[in-house]
C-alpha cells in the first residue's frame, strides 16, 4: 500500500530546530541562544499564574481572553475588540496563512526573516517568495518589485530576528501604500519593546478598519519573559480578526498563561528595567566584540548578530570553543549566515563571561 500523502508543500518544510539547552559534562550552562529574557517574568506575573493554577486546572480557560485583551488594550491605548490572543505569536502566522492563502498563492518574506515564515507558507501549500535584503535590512523596493497577481500576504519582521535591524515608520508606510488593497501586510513586532529609535513605530496605528489590509503581531515571550507560557497577540481590523477567531483553537491560551500575561503587561516598571538592561548590554557587548576585530550588526532586539572575518570556519571554531566553557550561542547557518553567530543578551554575569571567553579565544 502506497504511503498516504500530505497536502502539497508539507514535505518541503525543513523542521525547526530549537537552540541547544544543554552541553554534555556541564550541570549548568550559560544559554545565550534563544532570545529569552535574562530578567525573567515579572514577579507579579508569576504570582498571578500560581493563583490561576490553584483556582483549578480542571476548568477550561476563558476562550476569548477577555481580561488579557482588556489589559493589552489599556496598556497600548487600543480597542480590545480588535485584539486576538494566541498560543504564541507564531500561531497567528499559521492562522493568517491558513485563512488567506491557497495552493495558487504567494506569500512574501525577507531574506533573513524569521525562519518560521517559510514553514507557515509551505504548510498551506502556498509558494514562498524570498526577497533579498540590503545591508541585512528589509528592502521596500525589492518587496514591492516581488509582488505579483498571486501575492496574498507580505510578512515583515520589524525589528528582524536574527539581524536586529529595523525599518523606520516612513518606510513601513511606503510599503503599505505600495501594496494592493487585497494584500495583507503582517507586521511581526515581537521585539518592538526593545527598540530605542525615534523613527520606529510598531505599526499599531497603521491598522485601518476601512482599508483592512494590515495586522500587527506581538508576543509575551521576549521582554515580558514569558516564553514558556506561550502567549501572543495581534491587533488588526475586525474583518481579519473575525476570520482568525473562526479557525483558532477554542481554548488556545491556558488560564495560567492568561493570568501571567495580564499581570505582566500591567507591570510597566519590570518592563522598563528589562529594556534598560538590554540597551546597556547591546551597546557594551557590541563595542567589546568590535574591539577584538569582529563586526556586529546594529541591533534593536535582545540579541546581537556577530560576523567573523574568517567566515564560516571561524564562526564554527568560536562556537565550539564557547561550548567548551559551557556557553551556548546560536549558529545561524540556516539563515544562510554561516559566518555569523547570534548572541542573546544575558544577565550581567553571563555577558561578562561571554566577553571574557571571546577575548580569550581571539588573543
Amino acid at each position: 500500500m502506497p504511503p498516504i500523502k500530505p497536502r502539497n508543500g508539507i514535505l518541503n518544510i525543513i523542521p525547526y530546530k530549537a537552540g541547544d539547552a544543554k552541553i554534555e559534562g556541564f550541570d549548568r550552562v550559560i544559554k545565550l541562544a534563544s532570545n529569552e529574557s535574562p530578567m525573567g517574568p515579572s514577579p507579579k506575573a508569576v504570582t498571578a499564574a500560581k493563583k490561576a493554577i490553584d483556582s483549578g486546572l480542571q476548568l477550561y480557560p476563558d476562550p476569548s481572553c477577555s481580561a488579557l485583551r482588556a489589559a493589552i488594550g489599556q496598556a497600548h491605548g487600543l480597542n480590545p475588540e480588535q485584539i486576538i490572543c494566541s498560543n504564541g505569536s507564531e500561531e497567528l502566522l499559521h492562522l493568517l496563512a491558513k485563512a488567506y492563502a491557497t495552493d495558487d498563492d504567494e506569500i512574501i518574506y525577507c531574506q533573513y526573516g524569521f525562519i518560521a515564515y517559510p514553514i507557515t507558507i509551505h504548510a498551506v501549500g502556498a509558494t514562498p517568495v524570498m526577497v533579498q535584503e540590503k545591508d541585512y535590512t528589509a528592502n521596500v523596493d525589492a518587496i514591492l518589485a516581488a509582488v505579483t497577481a498571486k501575492t496574498k500576504i507580505v510578512n515583515l519582521a520589524n525589528p528582524n530576528n536574527p539581524t536586529g535591524t529595523y525599518l523606520a515608520k516612513s518606510e513601513v508606510l511606503r510599503l503599505r501604500d505600495g501594496l494592493r488593497d487585497d494584500i495583507i501586510l503582517v507586521l511581526d513586532a515581537a521585539y518592538a519593546e526593545y527598540v530605542d529609535q525615534a523613527d520606529y513605530d510598531a505599526g499599531l496605528d497603521l491598522v485601518d478598519n476601512d482599508l483592512e489590509n494590515t495586522i500587527v503581531t506581538r508576543t509575551f515571550s521576549k521582554i515580558y519573559g514569558l516564553a514558556g507560557a506561550r502567549v501572543g497577540w495581534a491587533y488588526g481590523p475586525a474583518s481579519i480578526l473575525d476570520i482568525l477567531n473562526r479557525i483558532r483553537g477554542t481554548f488556545n491560551v491556558t488560564a495560567a498563561s492568561q493570568a501571567a500575561a495580564t499581570a505582566a503587561v500591567q507591570d510597566r516598571d519590570h518592563m522598563a528595567k528589562a529594556k534598560a538592561h538590554n540597551l546597556k548590554w547591546v551597546s557594551k557587548m557590541s563595542r567589546a566584540l568590535e574591539n577584538i576585530g569582529l563586526t556586529v550588526t546594529p541591533s534593536q532586539g535582545n540579541f546581537i548578530l556577530v560576523h567573523f572575518p574568517g567566515g564560516a570556519e571561524q564562526s564554527v571554531a568560536t562556537d565550539k570553543f564557547l561550548r567548551t566553557k559551557g556557553i551556548i550561542v546560536r549558529p545561524v547557518g540556516n539563515y544562510d549566515l554561516a559566518g555569523a553567530l547570534r548572541i542573546t543578551i544575558g544577565t550581567s554575569a553571563e555577558n561578562e563571561a561571554l566577553l571574557a571567553t571571546m577575548a580569550e579565544f581571539f588573543t
